[in-house]
Protein backbone atom coordinates (compact mmCIF):
# COMPACT_ATOMS: atom_id res chain seq x y z
CA UNK A 1 0.00 0.00 0.00
CA UNK A 2 1.50 3.34 -1.11
CA UNK A 3 1.91 6.50 0.95
CA UNK A 4 -1.34 7.91 -0.43
CA UNK A 5 -3.35 4.70 -0.18
CA UNK A 6 -5.43 3.67 2.83
CA UNK A 7 -8.30 1.38 3.75
CA UNK A 8 -10.33 4.20 5.30
CA UNK A 9 -10.11 8.00 5.09
CA UNK A 10 -11.72 9.97 7.91
CA UNK A 11 -12.44 13.65 7.39
CA UNK A 12 -12.47 15.43 10.75
CA UNK A 13 -10.94 14.89 14.16
CA UNK A 14 -13.66 15.54 16.74
CA UNK A 15 -15.38 12.80 18.70
CA UNK A 16 -17.00 11.44 15.53
CA UNK A 17 -13.80 11.36 13.49
CA UNK A 18 -11.60 9.95 16.23
CA UNK A 19 -14.20 7.33 17.17
CA UNK A 20 -14.36 6.30 13.52
CA UNK A 21 -10.61 6.23 13.02
CA UNK A 22 -9.80 4.30 16.19
CA UNK A 23 -12.63 1.81 15.63
CA UNK A 24 -11.52 1.21 12.05
CA UNK A 25 -7.93 0.67 13.23
CA UNK A 26 -9.11 -1.75 15.91
CA UNK A 27 -10.81 -3.73 13.15
CA UNK A 28 -7.60 -3.95 11.12
CA UNK A 29 -7.80 -0.96 8.79
CA UNK A 30 -5.05 1.49 7.86
CA UNK A 31 -6.54 4.93 8.36
CA UNK A 32 -5.88 8.51 7.23
CA UNK A 33 -7.37 11.38 9.25
CA UNK A 34 -7.71 14.86 7.72
CA UNK A 35 -7.99 17.75 10.16
CA UNK A 36 -8.25 21.45 9.27
CA UNK A 37 -6.90 22.61 12.66
CA UNK A 38 -3.30 22.28 13.81
CA UNK A 39 -2.58 19.36 16.12
CA UNK A 40 -2.74 21.50 19.27
CA UNK A 41 -6.31 22.55 18.40
CA UNK A 42 -7.60 19.26 17.04
CA UNK A 43 -10.96 18.09 18.30
CA UNK A 44 -13.49 20.45 16.73
CA UNK A 45 -16.45 21.32 18.91
CA UNK A 46 -15.76 18.34 21.15
CA UNK A 47 -12.59 19.89 22.49
CA UNK A 48 -14.54 22.80 23.96
CA UNK A 49 -17.71 21.16 25.26
CA UNK A 50 -18.50 19.55 28.59
CA UNK A 51 -19.92 16.66 26.57
CA UNK A 52 -23.03 15.69 28.50
CA UNK A 53 -24.80 12.50 27.49
CA UNK A 54 -28.56 12.06 27.91
CA UNK A 55 -28.26 8.93 30.06
CA UNK A 56 -29.64 7.73 33.38
CA UNK A 57 -26.72 5.33 33.94
CA UNK A 58 -23.71 3.95 32.13
CA UNK A 59 -26.01 1.20 30.86
CA UNK A 60 -29.04 3.12 29.63
CA UNK A 61 -30.13 6.35 27.97
CA UNK A 62 -32.58 8.66 29.74
CA UNK A 63 -36.20 7.63 30.11
CA UNK A 64 -37.32 10.41 27.78
CA UNK A 65 -34.71 9.74 25.06
CA UNK A 66 -36.84 8.37 22.23
CA UNK A 67 -39.85 10.46 23.29
CA UNK A 68 -37.91 13.71 22.85
CA UNK A 69 -36.54 12.65 19.47
CA UNK A 70 -40.05 11.72 18.34
CA UNK A 71 -41.34 15.13 19.43
CA UNK A 72 -38.62 16.88 17.41
CA UNK A 73 -38.59 14.59 14.38
CA UNK A 74 -39.40 17.16 11.72
CA UNK A 75 -42.61 19.01 10.95
CA UNK A 76 -45.62 17.11 9.63
CA UNK A 77 -44.38 14.20 7.48
CA UNK A 78 -46.82 12.50 5.12
CA UNK A 79 -48.52 9.72 7.12
CA UNK A 80 -49.20 7.79 3.94
CA UNK A 81 -45.44 7.44 3.49
CA UNK A 82 -44.35 7.19 7.12
CA UNK A 83 -46.69 4.25 7.85
CA UNK A 84 -44.24 1.95 6.08
CA UNK A 85 -41.47 2.76 8.57
CA UNK A 86 -42.45 -0.40 10.46
CA UNK A 87 -41.15 -2.49 7.53
CA UNK A 88 -37.59 -3.77 7.29
CA UNK A 89 -35.42 -1.25 5.44
CA UNK A 90 -35.07 -3.36 2.30
CA UNK A 91 -38.86 -3.60 2.07
CA UNK A 92 -39.50 0.10 2.56
CA UNK A 93 -40.42 2.18 -0.49
CA UNK A 94 -37.54 4.23 -1.85
CA UNK A 95 -39.33 7.51 -1.13
CA UNK A 96 -39.40 6.64 2.58
CA UNK A 97 -35.77 5.50 2.70
CA UNK A 98 -34.67 8.92 1.46
CA UNK A 99 -37.30 11.02 3.25
CA UNK A 100 -36.00 14.09 5.10
CA UNK A 101 -37.15 13.09 8.58
CA UNK A 102 -35.57 11.43 11.59
CA UNK A 103 -35.45 7.68 11.07
CA UNK A 104 -36.87 5.96 14.18
CA UNK A 105 -34.59 2.99 13.50
CA UNK A 106 -31.57 5.30 13.71
CA UNK A 107 -32.82 6.76 17.01
CA UNK A 108 -33.31 3.24 18.35
CA UNK A 109 -29.76 2.40 17.25
CA UNK A 110 -28.43 5.47 19.07
CA UNK A 111 -30.25 4.39 22.23
CA UNK A 112 -28.89 0.87 21.96
CA UNK A 113 -25.33 1.81 21.04
CA UNK A 114 -24.79 4.78 23.39
CA UNK A 115 -24.03 2.63 26.47
CA UNK A 116 -21.62 0.54 24.39
CA UNK A 117 -19.88 3.69 23.16
CA UNK A 118 -19.63 5.06 26.69
CA UNK A 119 -18.13 1.82 27.96
CA UNK A 120 -15.75 1.71 25.00
CA UNK A 121 -14.53 5.20 25.88
CA UNK A 122 -14.04 4.07 29.47
CA UNK A 123 -11.63 1.42 28.15
CA UNK A 124 -9.33 4.31 27.13
CA UNK A 125 -9.27 5.63 30.70
CA UNK A 126 -12.17 8.10 30.47
CA UNK A 127 -14.35 8.34 33.59
CA UNK A 128 -18.06 9.21 33.31
CA UNK A 129 -20.16 10.52 36.18
CA UNK A 130 -23.20 12.65 37.03
CA UNK A 131 -21.34 15.95 36.95
CA UNK A 132 -22.58 19.47 37.77
CA UNK A 133 -24.00 21.35 34.79
CA UNK A 134 -24.61 25.04 34.14
CA UNK A 135 -28.34 24.34 34.64
CA UNK A 136 -29.53 25.10 38.15
CA UNK A 137 -32.14 22.37 37.71
CA UNK A 138 -32.76 19.79 35.00
CA UNK A 139 -35.74 18.21 33.25
CA UNK A 140 -33.83 15.05 32.29
CA UNK A 141 -30.80 12.97 33.31
CA UNK A 142 -27.28 13.67 32.10
CA UNK A 143 -23.85 12.07 32.51
CA UNK A 144 -20.51 13.43 31.31
CA UNK A 145 -16.84 12.57 31.08
CA UNK A 146 -14.62 13.92 33.83
CA UNK A 147 -12.56 16.55 32.03
CA UNK A 148 -15.26 17.21 29.42
CA UNK A 149 -14.89 16.71 25.70
CA UNK A 150 -11.17 17.47 25.90
CA UNK A 151 -10.72 14.27 27.91
CA UNK A 152 -12.30 12.31 25.04
CA UNK A 153 -10.05 13.95 22.45
CA UNK A 154 -6.91 13.35 24.51
CA UNK A 155 -7.80 9.73 25.21
CA UNK A 156 -8.62 8.73 21.64
CA UNK A 157 -5.99 11.05 20.14
CA UNK A 158 -3.35 9.61 22.43
CA UNK A 159 -4.26 6.10 21.37
CA UNK A 160 -4.04 7.09 17.70
CA UNK A 161 -0.75 8.97 18.15
CA UNK A 162 0.81 5.81 19.55
CA UNK A 163 0.00 3.95 16.30
CA UNK A 164 1.47 6.09 13.51
CA UNK A 165 1.78 3.11 11.21
CA UNK A 166 -1.93 2.43 11.37
CA UNK A 167 -3.42 5.92 11.80
CA UNK A 168 -1.85 8.82 9.94
CA UNK A 169 -2.91 12.41 10.61
CA UNK A 170 -2.87 15.18 8.02
CA UNK A 171 -3.16 18.43 9.98
CA UNK A 172 -3.99 21.87 8.58
CA UNK A 173 -5.59 19.96 5.73
CA UNK A 174 -9.13 20.17 4.42
CA UNK A 175 -11.10 17.82 2.20
CA UNK A 176 -12.40 19.53 -0.92
CA UNK A 177 -14.16 16.84 -2.94
CA UNK A 178 -14.79 13.13 -3.19
CA UNK A 179 -13.08 10.96 -5.76
CA UNK A 180 -15.72 8.65 -7.24
CA UNK A 181 -15.00 5.87 -9.74
CA UNK A 182 -16.96 5.06 -12.88
CA UNK A 183 -19.10 2.55 -10.98
CA UNK A 184 -20.31 5.24 -8.55
CA UNK A 185 -18.22 4.00 -5.63
CA UNK A 186 -16.12 6.28 -3.47
CA UNK A 187 -12.41 5.97 -4.22
CA UNK A 188 -10.78 8.72 -2.17
CA UNK A 189 -10.55 12.41 -1.32
CA UNK A 190 -9.13 15.47 -3.05
CA UNK A 191 -7.54 17.47 -0.24
CA UNK A 192 -5.91 20.84 0.26
CA UNK A 193 -2.86 21.03 2.50
CA UNK A 194 -0.92 23.99 3.91
CA UNK A 195 0.03 26.76 1.48
CA UNK A 196 -2.90 25.86 -0.79
CA UNK A 197 -1.18 22.66 -1.91
CA UNK A 198 -3.64 20.14 -3.37
CA UNK A 199 -3.15 16.38 -3.19
CA UNK A 200 -5.17 13.18 -3.46
CA UNK A 201 -5.63 10.34 -1.01
CA UNK A 202 -7.15 7.03 -2.03
CA UNK A 203 -9.31 4.57 -0.13
CA UNK A 204 -12.40 2.50 -0.88
CA UNK A 205 -14.14 3.98 2.18
CA UNK A 206 -14.50 7.61 3.26
CA UNK A 207 -16.09 8.73 6.54
CA UNK A 208 -17.24 12.35 6.57
CA UNK A 209 -16.99 13.59 10.17
CA UNK A 210 -16.02 17.22 9.61
CA UNK A 211 -18.84 18.91 11.53
CA UNK A 212 -21.56 21.23 10.36
CA UNK A 213 -21.37 24.61 8.62
CA UNK A 214 -21.49 26.97 11.61
CA UNK A 215 -18.11 28.39 10.54
CA UNK A 216 -19.23 29.15 6.97
CA UNK A 217 -21.07 32.49 6.59
CA UNK A 218 -22.06 31.76 3.00
CA UNK A 219 -23.81 28.50 3.88
CA UNK A 220 -25.38 30.07 6.97
CA UNK A 221 -26.82 32.91 4.91
CA UNK A 222 -28.07 30.46 2.30
CA UNK A 223 -29.78 28.10 4.73
CA UNK A 224 -30.46 30.05 7.94
CA UNK A 225 -31.05 33.42 6.29
CA UNK A 226 -29.91 37.03 6.76
CA UNK A 227 -30.23 36.91 10.57
CA UNK A 228 -27.23 34.58 10.56
CA UNK A 229 -25.04 37.70 10.59
CA UNK A 230 -25.97 38.02 14.27
CA UNK A 231 -24.77 34.56 15.30
CA UNK A 232 -21.32 33.08 15.73
CA UNK A 233 -19.93 29.66 16.69
CA UNK A 234 -20.16 29.03 20.42
CA UNK A 235 -16.57 27.80 20.58
CA UNK A 236 -13.29 28.19 18.74
CA UNK A 237 -13.69 24.67 17.36
CA UNK A 238 -16.84 25.68 15.50
CA UNK A 239 -14.94 28.18 13.39
CA UNK A 240 -13.14 25.26 11.72
CA UNK A 241 -16.45 23.70 10.63
CA UNK A 242 -16.98 25.05 7.12
CA UNK A 243 -19.50 22.51 5.85
CA UNK A 244 -17.42 20.72 3.22
CA UNK A 245 -18.49 17.32 4.51
CA UNK A 246 -22.17 18.13 4.10
CA UNK A 247 -21.57 19.75 0.71
CA UNK A 248 -19.46 16.86 -0.62
CA UNK A 249 -22.07 14.31 0.37
CA UNK A 250 -24.89 16.31 -1.21
CA UNK A 251 -22.82 16.72 -4.38
CA UNK A 252 -22.44 12.93 -4.44
CA UNK A 253 -26.20 12.53 -4.36
CA UNK A 254 -26.82 12.11 -0.63
CA UNK A 255 -30.35 12.56 0.67
CA UNK A 256 -30.56 15.68 2.86
CA UNK A 257 -31.83 15.22 6.39
CA UNK A 258 -32.14 17.48 9.42
CA UNK A 259 -33.30 21.09 9.56
CA UNK A 260 -31.04 23.10 7.23
CA UNK A 261 -32.64 26.34 8.36
CA UNK A 262 -31.88 25.80 12.02
CA UNK A 263 -29.13 25.06 14.51
CA UNK A 264 -28.49 24.44 18.19
CA UNK A 265 -28.78 27.90 19.71
CA UNK A 266 -27.24 28.99 23.01
CA UNK A 267 -27.45 32.42 24.73
CA UNK A 268 -23.97 33.84 25.34
CA UNK A 269 -22.34 37.08 26.49
CA UNK A 270 -20.93 38.64 23.29
CA UNK A 271 -18.17 40.43 25.25
CA UNK A 272 -16.66 37.22 26.60
CA UNK A 273 -13.71 35.20 25.32
CA UNK A 274 -14.57 32.31 27.64
CA UNK A 275 -15.50 28.90 26.28
CA UNK A 276 -19.30 28.65 25.93
CA UNK A 277 -20.01 31.83 27.97
CA UNK A 278 -23.72 31.09 28.46
CA UNK A 279 -26.09 33.28 30.50
CA UNK A 280 -28.84 30.98 31.75
CA UNK A 281 -30.25 32.95 34.68
CA UNK A 282 -32.56 35.14 32.60
CA UNK A 283 -35.71 33.32 33.81
CA UNK A 284 -35.29 35.02 37.21
CA UNK A 285 -35.32 38.50 35.68
CA UNK A 286 -36.56 39.97 32.42
CA UNK A 287 -35.24 40.17 28.88
CA UNK A 288 -35.28 43.48 27.02
CA UNK A 289 -34.05 44.30 23.54
CA UNK A 290 -31.87 47.26 22.64
CA UNK A 291 -35.02 49.40 22.41
CA UNK A 292 -35.63 48.71 26.11
CA UNK A 293 -38.71 46.55 25.57
CA UNK A 294 -39.62 43.03 26.67
CA UNK A 295 -40.26 40.65 23.78
CA UNK A 296 -40.80 37.09 25.11
CA UNK A 297 -41.91 34.96 28.05
CA UNK A 298 -38.71 34.62 30.08
CA UNK A 299 -40.00 31.69 32.16
CA UNK A 300 -42.20 29.40 30.04
CA UNK A 301 -40.80 26.22 31.64
CA UNK A 302 -37.51 24.83 32.96
CA UNK A 303 -34.60 26.63 31.34
CA UNK A 304 -32.81 23.52 30.10
CA UNK A 305 -35.80 22.66 27.91
CA UNK A 306 -36.66 26.16 26.65
CA UNK A 307 -33.46 28.21 26.31
CA UNK A 308 -32.99 27.29 22.67
CA UNK A 309 -36.36 28.73 21.63
CA UNK A 310 -35.77 31.88 23.68
CA UNK A 311 -32.29 32.29 22.17
CA UNK A 312 -33.62 32.18 18.61
CA UNK A 313 -36.10 34.91 19.54
CA UNK A 314 -33.12 36.99 20.72
CA UNK A 315 -31.53 36.48 17.29
CA UNK A 316 -34.61 38.07 15.74
CA UNK A 317 -34.44 41.25 17.83
CA UNK A 318 -32.95 44.45 16.45
CA UNK A 319 -29.18 43.99 16.06
CA UNK A 320 -29.57 40.43 17.37
CA UNK A 321 -28.98 41.39 21.00
CA UNK A 322 -30.87 41.42 24.30
CA UNK A 323 -30.15 42.13 27.94
CA UNK A 324 -30.99 39.94 30.94
CA UNK A 325 -31.97 42.40 33.68
CA UNK A 326 -32.10 41.66 37.42
CA UNK A 327 -32.43 43.40 40.74
CA UNK A 328 -30.90 42.25 44.04
CA UNK A 329 -33.42 39.41 44.11
CA UNK A 330 -31.12 37.38 41.89
CA UNK A 331 -29.09 36.67 45.02
CA UNK A 332 -32.10 34.78 46.43
CA UNK A 333 -31.25 32.05 43.91
CA UNK A 334 -28.65 29.86 45.54
CA UNK A 335 -25.55 29.28 43.38
CA UNK A 336 -26.95 31.36 40.51
CA UNK A 337 -23.41 32.10 39.35
CA UNK A 338 -22.92 28.56 38.00
CA UNK A 339 -25.48 29.42 35.31
CA UNK A 340 -23.41 32.41 34.08
CA UNK A 341 -20.27 31.20 32.33
CA UNK A 342 -19.06 34.65 31.29
CA UNK A 343 -16.36 36.10 33.52
CA UNK A 344 -16.99 39.61 32.19
CA UNK A 345 -18.78 41.59 34.95
CA UNK A 346 -22.38 42.62 34.26
CA UNK A 347 -23.50 46.18 33.76
CA UNK A 348 -24.43 47.42 37.24
CA UNK A 349 -26.01 50.54 38.76
CA UNK A 350 -27.87 51.69 41.85
CA UNK A 351 -30.72 53.11 39.75
CA UNK A 352 -32.62 51.84 36.73
CA UNK A 353 -31.73 55.05 34.89
CA UNK A 354 -28.08 54.35 35.56
CA UNK A 355 -28.46 50.77 34.32
CA UNK A 356 -30.10 51.99 31.09
CA UNK A 357 -27.17 54.34 30.55
CA UNK A 358 -24.68 51.51 31.14
CA UNK A 359 -26.52 49.33 28.63
CA UNK A 360 -26.72 52.27 26.19
CA UNK A 361 -30.48 51.83 25.62
CA UNK A 362 -33.41 54.27 25.68
CA UNK A 363 -34.06 55.12 29.33
CA UNK A 364 -37.69 56.19 28.93
CA UNK A 365 -38.71 53.01 27.10
CA UNK A 366 -36.78 50.87 29.58
CA UNK A 367 -38.38 52.52 32.61
CA UNK A 368 -41.84 52.19 31.07
CA UNK A 369 -41.17 48.49 30.45
CA UNK A 370 -40.07 47.94 34.06
CA UNK A 371 -43.08 49.84 35.39
CA UNK A 372 -45.55 47.78 33.34
CA UNK A 373 -43.83 44.52 34.25
CA UNK A 374 -43.68 45.32 37.97
CA UNK A 375 -47.38 46.21 38.05
CA UNK A 376 -48.21 42.84 36.45
CA UNK A 377 -46.23 40.73 38.93
CA UNK A 378 -48.22 38.84 41.58
CA UNK A 379 -48.52 40.60 44.94
CA UNK A 380 -47.65 37.41 46.79
CA UNK A 381 -46.56 33.85 46.17
CA UNK A 382 -43.89 31.29 46.92
CA UNK A 383 -40.82 31.88 44.74
CA UNK A 384 -39.25 28.49 43.93
CA UNK A 385 -36.27 28.90 41.60
CA UNK A 386 -35.62 25.18 41.07
CA UNK A 387 -39.08 24.26 39.83
CA UNK A 388 -41.93 25.87 37.91
CA UNK A 389 -43.54 27.96 40.61
CA UNK A 390 -46.49 29.42 38.70
CA UNK A 391 -45.63 33.00 39.69
CA UNK A 392 -47.01 34.56 36.53
CA UNK A 393 -47.71 38.10 35.40
CA UNK A 394 -51.23 39.35 34.66
CA UNK A 395 -52.25 42.07 32.26
CA UNK A 396 -48.95 42.56 30.43
CA UNK A 397 -47.72 41.31 27.08
CA UNK A 398 -45.75 39.21 26.72
CA UNK A 399 -46.74 37.18 29.75
CA UNK A 400 -44.12 35.73 32.09
CA UNK A 401 -45.31 32.27 33.21
CA UNK A 402 -43.01 31.54 36.16
CA UNK A 403 -40.62 33.28 38.56
CA UNK A 404 -42.23 36.72 38.03
CA UNK A 405 -41.09 39.15 40.75
CA UNK A 406 -40.86 42.95 40.50
CA UNK A 407 -37.53 44.58 39.74
CA UNK A 408 -37.31 47.20 42.47
CA UNK A 409 -34.33 46.59 44.74
CA UNK A 410 -30.80 47.79 43.91
CA UNK A 411 -28.21 46.96 42.85
CA UNK A 412 -29.55 46.44 39.33
CA UNK A 413 -27.54 44.20 37.00
CA UNK A 414 -27.70 43.25 33.33
CA UNK A 415 -25.80 40.92 31.02
CA UNK A 416 -25.90 41.36 27.23
CA UNK A 417 -26.88 38.21 25.35
CA UNK A 418 -26.64 37.11 21.74
CA UNK A 419 -27.53 33.89 19.94
CA UNK A 420 -24.56 31.60 19.37
CA UNK A 421 -24.45 28.59 17.05
CA UNK A 422 -23.30 25.41 18.74
CA UNK A 423 -23.80 23.35 15.59
CA UNK A 424 -26.01 23.31 12.51
CA UNK A 425 -28.80 20.76 12.06
CA UNK A 426 -28.74 20.24 8.29
CA UNK A 427 -26.85 17.15 7.16
CA UNK A 428 -27.33 13.90 5.29
CA UNK A 429 -29.35 10.77 5.83
CA UNK A 430 -27.61 7.64 7.09
CA UNK A 431 -28.75 4.15 7.98
CA UNK A 432 -28.03 2.14 11.12
CA UNK A 433 -24.53 1.39 9.81
CA UNK A 434 -23.83 5.10 9.20
CA UNK A 435 -23.81 4.54 5.45
CA UNK A 436 -24.86 7.64 3.51
CA UNK A 437 -28.19 7.17 1.74
CA UNK A 438 -28.70 8.73 -1.67
CA UNK A 439 -31.81 10.55 -2.88
CA UNK A 440 -33.11 7.28 -4.36
CA UNK A 441 -32.93 5.50 -1.00
CA UNK A 442 -29.80 3.43 -1.66
CA UNK A 443 -26.47 3.48 0.22
CA UNK A 444 -23.65 5.23 -1.66
CA UNK A 445 -20.91 2.59 -1.84
CA UNK A 446 -17.95 3.46 0.37
CA UNK A 447 -19.43 6.68 1.82
CA UNK A 448 -20.22 7.15 5.51
CA UNK A 449 -21.15 10.10 7.69
CA UNK A 450 -20.76 10.67 11.42
CA UNK A 451 -21.38 13.40 13.96
CA UNK A 452 -22.74 16.74 12.79
CA UNK A 453 -22.62 15.68 9.13
CA UNK A 454 -25.53 13.37 10.00
CA UNK A 455 -28.87 15.19 9.83
CA UNK A 456 -30.75 14.33 13.01
CA UNK A 457 -32.38 17.39 14.57
CA UNK A 458 -35.30 19.60 13.60
CA UNK A 459 -35.80 23.04 15.13
CA UNK A 460 -35.37 21.90 18.75
CA UNK A 461 -32.22 20.09 19.84
CA UNK A 462 -32.70 16.98 21.96
CA UNK A 463 -30.24 18.11 24.62
CA UNK A 464 -27.12 16.20 25.65
CA UNK A 465 -27.09 13.97 22.56
CA UNK A 466 -24.63 15.61 20.13
CA UNK A 467 -21.36 14.13 21.43
CA UNK A 468 -23.20 10.87 21.99
CA UNK A 469 -24.32 10.98 18.34
CA UNK A 470 -20.72 11.59 17.27
CA UNK A 471 -19.30 8.70 19.25
CA UNK A 472 -22.01 6.26 18.19
CA UNK A 473 -22.11 7.12 14.49
CA UNK A 474 -18.31 7.29 14.38
CA UNK A 475 -18.04 3.79 15.78
CA UNK A 476 -20.75 2.47 13.46
CA UNK A 477 -19.00 3.97 10.44
CA UNK A 478 -15.52 2.84 11.46
CA UNK A 479 -16.65 -0.72 12.09
CA UNK A 480 -18.53 -1.03 8.82
CA UNK A 481 -15.88 0.69 6.72
CA UNK A 482 -13.19 -1.62 8.08
CA UNK A 483 -15.34 -4.70 7.63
Amino acid sequence: MGESEFDVIVVGCGIAGLSAAVTAEQHGARVAVLERAPMEERGGNTRYTESFWRMKSADAVSDDFEERFAANAGGWPDPGIVKDAVLERENQPRVLRSLGMVDPNLVATLAEEAPKALQWLQSFGVTFDFLPTYFLSQSTTRMGPVGGGLALIEALGGYADARPGAIRFFYETSARSLIVDDAGSVAGIRAMGPDNAPFDLFAPNVILASGGFQGNPEMLSRYVGPLSQFIRPVSRGGHYNRGEGVAMALDAGAAPCGDFGSFHAQPVDPRSTDIEPVVLTYAYGILVNDAGKRFTDEGPAMVDSTYEVVTRIIMGQRNGIAFAVFDAGLDDVENWSIAVRSRVPPFEADTLEGLAAAMDIDSDEFLATIEAYNAACPASGDFQPLRQDGLATRGVEPKKSNWARPIIKPPFRAWPMICSNCFTFGGVKVDERARVINTDGDPIPGLYAAGEVVGLYYRVYTGATSVMRGAVTGRLAGRDAAG
